[in-house]
């Protein structure tokens, strides 16, 4: 277990420097939370999910080296818009492999342009952080990718009770939560497994504004073989749309709003 690390912020909205590696930026992405986004994608993942669609951001160092000013300065000339239509979104890659940088650079979005923040993670890394450091984070969209912890693990290579003790960890501190969950045939579509997830959602109350069943797509499958490395999915179909369907439909039974 990695020991929480304390937040460092100064008066100015940043420690005196955290670096970080950003595989790429996005600015008016639409499916990112609320309203128009825009979104830190960073480097570093420690999952290797089947479906991944962006394997090149893995590696940590596959990135490029930015600080928090730099960040800052990317996001500046959308900020006024923003405050009106959307935020900034931090995704990934893991954000929580960076936490500090993370951390810091949420702090300055709410000290410096006042925007509302979202943290799109798997949630594996949170005992990296204290409670403190959500304060700056007024979404976390949370992905949950399978509710059997044999086939989550097969699916991603990391444990499952991470992210369930994360979701717990949300609730007690009042963050509101958005769930995605990616409907993958023949992996994730199974009617018992998507009834235990919504079961576990639902007993989180309140906090959940609404799950997201995001369909399966091949979209990244020629990333993988310009990495020179097997795609498993290569067969594997995208969902229909009765398919989707039918996923949100168990999910909405318990009475969540689902998209």
């Amino acid at each position: 277990m990695t020991p929480p690390i304390a937040a460092d912020h100064t008066a100015q909205g940043t420690s005196a420097g955290a670096i970080g590696y950003l595989h790429s930026t996005e600015s008016g992405a639409g499916v990112d939370g609320p309203g128009m986004r825009f979104v830190f994608f960073t480097s570093g993942c420690q999952f290797r999910c089947l479906y991944c669609h962006n394997p090149d951001t893995w590696k940590l160092h596959n990135g490029r080296q930015v600080t928090v000013e730099q960040a800052l300065s990317e996001v500046a000339s959308y900020a006024r818009f923003l405050k009106f239509a959307g935020g900034v979104t931090i995704s990934g890659g893991e954000p929580l492999m960076q936490h500090e940088f993370v951390g810091e650079l949420f702090h300055a979005i709410k000290q410096r342009f006042g925007l509302h923040t979202a943290l799109d993670t798997q949630g594996f890394l949170h005992e990296r952080v204290p409670d403190e450091w959500f304060d700056d984070v007024d979404l976390v969209m949370l992905d949950i990718k399978h509710s059997d912890p044999d086939q989550y693990q097969a699916l991603t290579g990391q444990p499952l009770q991470p992210t369930l003790d994360f979701a717990q960890r949300l609730q007690r501190l009042g963050k509101k939560m958005w769930i995605r969950y990616v409907l993958v045939p023949g992996l994730t579509d199974g009617d018992a497994d998507i009834e235990r997830l919504a079961d576990f959602i639902a007993a989180l109350g309140e906090v959940v504004e609404r799950v997201e069943v995001l369909p399966f797509h091949q979209l990244g499958k020629d990333k993988w073989a310009q990495l020179g490395m097997e795609y498993q999915l290569n067969d594997t179909p995208i969902p229909t749309a009765e398919q989707v369907a039918h996923a949100r439909a168990l999910f909405a039974s318990r009475g969540m709003k689902v998209t």
